[in-house]
């Protein structure tokens, strides 16, 4: 049997100065999603992350805190790990910079750079900056503070930190010597760096000025891997670092057995903000040791807020463990994999995070389980039935829109286009939902000539959420297993290898009655919460009590927001008695195009004109006109809202029990408009 093809995929190693917030979690996320799709396509992935630990910024915050340099690094590293454990991160090794194995590396390669003339020592005078652990020259300072004799006295770096003067002895790197060996690399390989932007950007700002020479020693402080040769120096934070890539695989040592097979790597992956490091001097390094290149950079863009990056200053960080206690893993992972545009910036906003929740998860993925798995029990006895290309007139376009969202997804994903991906997943599930209204299911079962052909219509249904179900895996964790086993899917055949619709298994037993995988929620309240305007009772309330009270919503794919159940906080009297409860007629009800759970109700209430409602209820009333002609209860002041492009103008009333739902209704000699009380 042949080997595997192995594939090595490097987050950034984390600066455990401070709690990591969703942006760290996008970079680890996305590199988890890589990593789990080369496996499922029978890749051999390493894949590695971890904590750069040393540098002043740390000695300082140790001494903050009462701790030794060590202690403080130790502390942070297990919650680092405990994120990733939450997250379902799936790498193979977690580095610290304070491993012995590390330490030794680099002092090894050090020392080698130094014997060999790239490393010389000189005395460095120049601004640093504590919080970036980096020098700038004065031309690179976004503010220039001067004295009144104009002297400067001080700046401000390109992230706003502040940089003081430093004079000390020290090691330099010549990166000058290989400044025009990079750009003839870069040249020659012009996809290095992800968005290619960024090497224009690189080019212009850092290159082509002048590349300086780097101090890549300290001794003004000792935090950090000691120089062999001469130990009151200790090698410069960024050298350290970005080291690891190759010391976690055992370069230098005698066990290089992982270096051997995994190296150069396939994806290193960094934020945007650390790329001159990774595309400038981590090349040159490489280079000078005889190394090969990296075979892709990708620099990501941020993950801001509205009113800019997250900072606690501002009370704008959101930490992941907040929204997997309240809303799951899947719906975090999901969120910044969709949200994320490649390579540039994206906006991270409570109400997007809720409408891709409720719209994407709920209605569109979770109401096709739900509706699938309901009817195979209905009209199959609850077994899948055997899977037939081209029975229905409709069942070809369905079939092609499989084949092509497979073909363009694993394209996509390749080119770690996550969101465009997960839109092109979602193509077959809008097609799905389209697919159920086209062929109508709930007529074909009063015909029993037309058995051949619900079987059929079943047996599409339940293949294309098999195909929807393992092309999410690699972004969502648990879904995916949760839709498999519904339909009675061993999760053990869960690979993208020859992923085809025509592979689903007949005769399985699907569950006798599906559990919504997505609750609806509701959309003030969220937006409320996870902008921390709820009370401190209110927030410890976690996804289980939350779902719970939004699975009767999420069973009846009611998309109201505002409803009068008793779930709700009591009200006064004086509160009740604004609501206007009202006689209305349904003139006519049709479908809302594009959105199967929805119908659209033409009413008259004693108003003026004709009044549209709009109402989730499509799953029970398979064929609505025949409501047309009763006489329904209406909530007639609520504020009109739009939903999939329609407005709607009221709420109508209906009553669950046991997972139906029935539209109240009054007898015809109910005059239009009359008050309900």
């Amino acid at each position: 049997m042949a080997d595997k093809p192995s594939f090595y995929i490097t987050t950034p190693i984390y600066y455990p100065s401070g709690r990591l917030h969703i942006g760290n979690s996008y970079t680890t996320i996305a590199c988890d999603t890589v990593a789990r799709y080369k496996r499922s396509n029978g890749y051999d992935v390493f894949f590695l992350t971890g904590t750069d630990e040393h540098g002043l910024k740390i000695e300082d915050k140790a001494k903050a805190q009462n701790q030794t340099p060590q202690e403080y690094v130790d502390g942070m590293a297990t919650g680092i790990k405990q994120l990733w454990k939450t997250l379902e991160i799936s790498n193979d090794k977690f580095i610290r910079t304070t491993d012995h194995e590390h330490v030794a590396a680099v002092q090894a390669i050090f020392d080698r750079l130094l014997k060999q003339g790239d490393i010389y020592l000189g005395e460095y005078e120049g601004w640093y900056s504590e919080d970036d652990e980096e020098y700038f020259t004065e031309t690179q300072l976004a503010k220039v503070y001067r004295d009144a004799d104009g002297k400067m006295i001080g700046g401000q770096a390109p992230s706003g930190h502040d940089v003081s003067l430093v004079k000390e002895q020290s090691y330099f790197f010549k990166m000058s010597k290989y400044a025009d060996w990079l750009l003839d690399f870069y040249h020659s390989h012009p996809h290095f760096i992800q968005p290619e932007s960024r090497m224009t950007e690189m080019i212009n700002n850092f290159i082509k000025p002048g590349l300086e020479d780097l101090a890549v020693s300290r001794t003004t402080f000792s935090w950090g891997v000691p120089v062999k040769s001469d130990p009151k120096h200790v090698v410069y934070v960024w050298i350290d670092a970005l080291l690891n890539y190759i010391t976690a695989l055992g370069y230098t040592s005698d066990d290089d057995g992982l270096f051997k097979k995994f190296w150069p790597a396939d994806v290193q992956m960094v934020g945007k903000e650390i790329v001159r490091f990774h595309s400038i001097y981590w090349p040159i390094v490489l280079h000078a040791l005889g190394l090969e290149m990296p075979k892709e950079l990708f620099a990501h863009g941020w993950l801001l807020m509205k009113d800019g990056k997250m900072s606690k200053s501002k009370g704008n960080v959101i930490y992941p463990e907040t929204l997997v206690d309240r809303y799951g893993l899947d719906a975090l992972r999901y969120y910044l994999m969709r949200a994320m545009p490649y390579g540039n910036d994206g906006v991270f906003s409570p109400e997007d995070f809720v409408d891709r929740l409720n719209y994407d998860l709920a209605n569109d993925l979770g109401n096709l389980l739900n509706r699938t798995v309901a009817m195979i029990n209905k009209y199959e006895g609850g077994q899948l039935p055997q899977y037939q290309a081209g029975v229905t007139e409709f069942d070809a376009d369905l079939e092609a829109t499989a084949a092509a969202v497979i073909t363009n997804y694993h394209d996509l994903m390749n080119q770690m286009h996550f969101a465009d991906a997960l839109a092109e997943i979602w193509k077959l599930v809008a097609r799905s939902n389209k697919y159920i209204d086209e062929t109508e299911p709930w007529k074909l079962a009063k015909d029993d000539s037309k058995a051949t052909e619900l079987a059929a219509v079943m047996a599409h249904l339940a293949a294309s959420l098999r195909v929807i179900a393992t092309l999410i895996s690699p972004v969502m964790t648990h879904a995916p297993k949760e839709i498999f086993d519904q339909l009675g899917l061993d999760v053990a055949t869960l690979t993208m290898t020859d992923l085809a619709l025509a592979d689903l298994p007949a005769g399985k037993q699907v569950v006798a009655k599906g559990t919504p995988i997505f609750p609806r929620i509701d959309v003030q309240e969220e937006v409320d919460f996870i902008q921390g305007k709820m009370t401190k009772s209110e927030k410890t309330k976690g996804r289980a009590a939350m779902a719970a009270k939004a699975e009767a919503q999420q069973a009846a794919n009611e998309p109201a927001a505002e409803d009068l159940t008793l779930t709700k906080p009591e009200i006064r009297f004086d509160k009740f008695e604004k609501i206007e409860l009202r006689v209305a007629e349904i003139k006519a009800v049709d479908h809302v195009d594009g959105a199967d759970k929805l119908l659209k109700f033409q009413l008259d209430a004693g108003d003026q004109g004709t009044r549209q409602i709009l109402s989730g209820i499509a799953e029970w009333y398979p064929e609505p006109q025949e409501l047309v002609g009763k006489k329904v209860v209406i909530v007639a002041n609520l504020k009109p809202r739009k939903m999939r492009g329609q407005v709607s103008q009221g709420m109508l009333l209906s009553a669950e029990h046991d997972g139906q739902v029935t539209l109240l209704t009054l007898p015809d000699s109910l005059v239009n408009g009359s008050d309900v009380s």
